[in-house]
């Protein structure tokens, strides 16, 4: 089935539904979300979600596309900036500014990949392939610094930055993400 141009409102309607599927899954995780819960999230009639989304899961695929778009506009947005090096402690400023939001639910993506990983439906590749754009980019910032071990480096950040929300969103320490910020642009400032 195809989009009517003349209808206008169906792509505004699937994206309001995948971005709340995004929130609402992060707040609730996959297991606990209804198709209700993400409708009324949309502010969209439950029947009409069917007419987008047939399955709990194509709506929590839209939700990492979701994520992807985030992620692609984020990255963008870094790349803007002259340095690799600023580009990577602006990420790091970025996370450390969503500290209260981790405490209350951890990491977006690394939620969701925790608890897709455990599943066999195909959603568990989805969200890993989003958590490697994510690497992929970091090592294209430690690369351009010079660094033969960038993808190395690149995993070392994205694995620091999913411990310490882990530890953030259990202990509810928001201090803890700022303190482990601090201690990564160091990290990344001693790079030569």
């Amino acid at each position: 089935m195809t989009y009517s141009k003349a209808a206008g409102q169906a792509p505004g309607k699937r994206e309001r539904l995948a971005t709340a599927a995004a929130q609402v899954l992060h707040e609730q995780g996959v297991e606990r979300t209804t198709l209700a819960d993400i409708a009324r999230a949309a502010d969209v009639p439950v029947g009409n979600l069917y007419y987008y989304f047939k399955t709990k899961n194509q709506l929590v695929e839209a939700a990492i596309d979701a994520h992807a778009r985030n992620l692609e506009s984020m990255t963008a947005e870094l790349d803007a900036l002259p340095t690799p090096r600023e580009r990577l402690k602006a990420l790091l400023a970025g996370w450390v500014g969503q500290r209260e939001l981790t405490v209350r639910f951890g990491c977006p993506t690394g939620t969701l990949a925790a608890e897709l990983d455990k599943r066999t439906d195909g959603l568990d590749e989805s969200v890993a392939r989003l958590m490697r754009a994510l690497i992929d980019w970091a090592e294209g910032q430690f690369r351009e610094m010079g660094r033969a071990d960038a993808r190395e480096l690149a995993v070392a950040l994205i694995a620091a930055y999913q411990g310490i929300s882990l530890l953030t969103n259990t202990l509810r320490d928001p201090d803890l993400m700022t303190a482990e910020g601090a201690r990564l642009a160091r990290w990344i400032d001693s790079l030569a």
